[in-house]
């Protein structure tokens, strides 16, 4: 059984960063895709980030993109989102997922949608003040 544990979260000024971290027991990470989704209170959860699982690919949402970096360290079996000139807007508790299937295609670009992703964190709240 696949279990994520995200950690790093916490209160941060707008303009600061902060870098989040989740880790997997169970299966490793290798030949799954990535990602990071957001939730605002009483708002639907948003994709954040994406990686590939060859870490060839990655996506980003608009309102995140030049500003947040996902990465993957699969020696680690650990999956890093660096969040940097944090806004208000990007409060919300932040989930970490794990790709339903096994991709092979080495420049897969990896999903955005949550129905992809089968195994999820339970999340670390992110609050950031102006």
């Amino acid at each position: 059984q696949v279990q994520l544990v995200e950690s790093g979260g916490g209160l941060v000024q707008a303009g600061g960063s902060l870098r989040l971290s989740c880790a997997a027991s169970g299966r490793t990470f290798s030949n799954y895709g990535l990602a990071w989704f957001r939730q605002a209170p009483e708002k639907e959860r948003e994709f954040v980030a994406a990686i590939n699982w060859a870490g060839t690919s990655t996506r980003y949402a608009d309102s995140v993109k030049g500003r947040f970096t996902i990465s993957r360290d699969d020696a680690k079996n650990t999956v890093y989102l660096q969040m940097n000139s944090l806004k208000p807007e990007d409060t919300g508790v932040y989930y970490c997922a794990r790709d339903r299937y096994m991709r092979t295609i080495i420049h897969v670009t990896p999903a955005e949608t949550p129905d992809e992703y089968a195994y999820w964190g339970q999340g670390t709240q992110v609050t950031v003040s102006s």
